[in-house]
């Protein structure tokens, strides 16, 4: 066993940053294809960890799962056991907007949830979950770096993705929302908690408002842009 329930790695074995795709698969593609000399640190429910470098740096990749709770609980042992300081999410989002496209790039500025995560936290009020700015910024100049369009604000995370209400998004898309995701708003909160980083990058795969869809080929190309730019972060952070 590891030093905490969920993740089989000893303390030390995990990067200061780190990059949290949703399935366990795209670690494990980002490992092979992207770091060097990566070395799995977890495999328990799956949930491939790899801690490699890219030019010249230290860096993991770790799948988080689908959902708020599986996020909360990664994002907790790997801030408050491990000692990650930079956690970067790179997902998939479906668009609330007609000019966010398919294989667009979403930078998640803010983070509105249908979730009651923030109760954890016995608040007088609501909390807004935000990203963290150095990221932020990091991710921006990554972005031109590698010349890259990316789009920036707020996004919804929510809690069903078959929702009773097929309509219930275009209540989010009037208030501006670009995109909806399940796995943001619990980390920027745990990340607020407990003294870390918290950005996440989102790559668009279909749009609620035109029907677009990407083909399975076209997600892999797509996200191969997000990782670029995730990985580009390294030299800012």
């Amino acid at each position: 066993m590891g030093a905490s329930i969920h993740i089989d790695a000893e303390i030390g074995e995990i990067a200061e940053t780190i990059l949290l795709p949703g399935d366990p698969l795209r670690a494990q593609f980002i490992a092979k294809n992207f770091l060097t000399d990566a070395v799995m640190f977890n495999e328990i429910r799956g949930m491939f960890g790899y801690t490699g470098t890219c030019n010249g740096r230290k860096v993991s990749v770790m799948g988080t799962g689908m959902g708020m709770p599986s996020m909360a609980i990664y994002a907790h042992e790997l801030i408050t056991v491990y000692g990650c300081k930079n956690l970067i999410r790179i997902g998939s989002a479906g668009s609330y907007q007609e000019d966010v496209h398919t294989r667009d790039l979403v930078m998640a500025v803010a983070s509105s949830t249908d979730s009651r995560f923030e109760y954890t936290f016995d608040l007088p009020g609501h909390f807004s979950p935000n990203a963290d700015f150095d990221l932020m910024m990091a991710a921006q100049a990554s972005a031109l770096q590698e010349k890259i369009p990316m789009k920036a604000g707020n996004v919804a995370s929510v809690d069903v993705f078959y929702d009773d209400d097929t309509e219930v998004w275009k209540k989010w898309a009037k208030m501006g929302v670009l995109a909806v995701e399940m796995e943001s708003a619990a980390l920027y909160m745990n990340a607020a908690r407990y003294g870390a980083k918290a950005l996440t990058l989102l790559t668009i795969s279909d749009n609620f408002v035109t029907g677009e869809k990407l083909t399975p080929e076209e997600r892999e190309t797509s996200f191969t842009d997000m990782i670029r730019v995730a990985l580009g972060m390294l030299k800012y952070i």
